[in-house]
């Protein structure tokens, strides 16, 4: 084979840092990665089994890349990540042009597994799934080389009826603050000037290694010294393990964004108790208080799934009375997906499917609208913005295009600047923000 290498990575941005360990790994070994998947002798997809759309495009995406196999230069078809975990046998059964199954805790072999499949072999590598990455682990940086994103844990024990995560990526286990702290010290050598902080369940960093008491807000105090960085954002915090010191934290240092993600899930107690989240009603509505309470304003999104087996049309509607009185800032919602292997799965009460649409498409409205509002309230506030691309317009002016500080990566609105002559991808500038729309808005660069 030769050595030109693609890739696609499915999924969350926990899994595109998998993606970039192995791409790293193979890096070290000559690899070079390319453009144009017709001319990869070698290509990987790195799947995602999270919800029923999530599988189906990776198994799309595997076929369509099996197609390369024809029609390109492919010799070796790697498939790695939560769906070659759950189903390894189907996928090597049902899709014969798969020569490699990489497990989510044996990325780090990837050499062992092109090596077996030159050698005539179809690979199937599955460990015991406890590894995680370190600071000392080859990784090609994917994202833009000002910003980045860094796990600090893996799996998770909450044990949520609805998820497979915990079967596919293991229990809890965290990196040592020492081991985060020489990464990122890494990084931002590199150029990197946001760091957006990544695990399945953030606030239990650290339990595991210290008695059952999370460590998050000491890994802060440490991360915070480091020169170079100047943002740090925090990324699916759990609400049970949120305390008032790590919120104080969040507020009050410079360099930590002031932005929660907080994966609510739903706020009818009965069905909370189904989904087995640690959190009632009281305890969520208490944070929440906790959170709007503080002299600065802490951006706040969340994730809701709605039809989840046995919600009634009246929990739906406390549901969306909820959303319409806390006005997040920004939410992502989901429909229900019945996930083989989980308690919910196997619940009868399940939600048709037509009836999941339809709640989907009310919440999502309610949400815009609070969205358009609260971003024109943003209008004439003082933000800091990072720029992610140029573009000349008809007129030869130049549109800039970024991001706020309370604006995540790939899930957020999107902040731009007319006339942005005299900046540059990866610049961090003052603005103001001149108006909001309902994902979007428009700054001025403060002189």
């Amino acid at each position: 084979m030769n050595k030109k290498l693609g890739y696609v990575s499915l999924g969350c941005a926990k899994n595109l840092v998998d993606t970039e360990v192995m791409l790293g790994v193979l890096k070290d070994n000559g690899y070079q990665i390319v453009d144009d998947l017709s001319e990869a002798s070698v290509i990987i997809v790195n799947t995602c089994t999270f919800i029923e759309k999530a599988k189906e495009e990776s198994v799309n995406t595997i076929l369509e890349m099996a197609e390369y196999k024809k029609f390109g230069s492919c010799k070796a078809l790697v498939v790695a990540g939560c769906l070659s975990q759950q189903y390894q046998e189907e996928l090597f059964r049902e899709i014969p042009e798969i020569d490699a199954l990489i497990g989510t805790g044996s990325w780090h072999r990837i050499m062992e597994a092109l090596h077996a499949v030159e050698d005539g072999n179809r690979a199937c590598i599955m460990d015991s799934i406890t590894n995680i990455y370190n600071e000392r682990m080859p990784r090609m940086q994917t994202t833009p080389t000002y910003s980045a994103y860094v796990k600090i844990s893996e799996g998770c024990n909450n044990g949520c009826t609805f998820c497979i995560i915990p079967k596919v990526r293991g229990r809890y286990r965290s990196r040592s603050i020492e081991s985060i702290v020489e990464e990122v010290t890494k990084l931002a050598d590199m150029g990197v000037k946001e760091i957006n902080l990544i695990a399945q369940d953030t606030t239990s960093y650290g339990a595991d290694l210290n008695n059952g008491t999370p460590m998050l807000t000491e890994l802060l105090k440490e991360l915070v010294k480091i020169d170079g960085i100047q943002w740090y954002r925090l990324l699916y915090l759990y609400p049970k393990y949120f305390t008032d010191e790590l919120l104080d934290v969040i507020v009050n240092e410079p360099k930590i964004c002031n932005y929660i993600d907080l994966p609510l899930q739903h706020i009818n107690d009965r069905i909370l108790k189904r989904m087995n989240r640690k959190d009632s009603r009281a305890d969520i509505e208490r944070l929440l208080t906790n959170v709007r309470a503080k002299a600065n304003h802490v951006t706040l999104r969340t994730s809701i799934i709605v039809g989840f087996p046995g919600e009634t049309d009246e929990e739906f509607k406390e549901l969306c009375d909820f959303v319409k009185t806390v006005r997040f800032d920004n939410m992502g919602v989901f429909t229900y997906s019945r996930e083989e292997g989980t308690p919910a799965g196997a619940m009868e009460d399940q939600v048709p499917e037509e009836v999941k649409e339809e709640r989907y498409h009310t919440l999502m409205a309610i949400q815009a609208a609070i969205s358009e509002e609260n971003n024109r309230d943003l209008e004439g506030t003082h933000h800091q913005a990072i720029i992610e691309s140029m573009e000349e317009n008809e007129d030869g002016t130049l549109l800039a295009k970024g991001r706020l500080e309370v604006q995540a990566p790939d899930v957020d609105g999107n902040m731009y600047i007319e006339n942005a002559e005299g900046l540059s991808e990866g610049d961090i500038v003052p603005v103001t923000v001149v108006q909001g729309f309902a994902y979007d808005v428009i700054c001025e660069v403060e002189k």
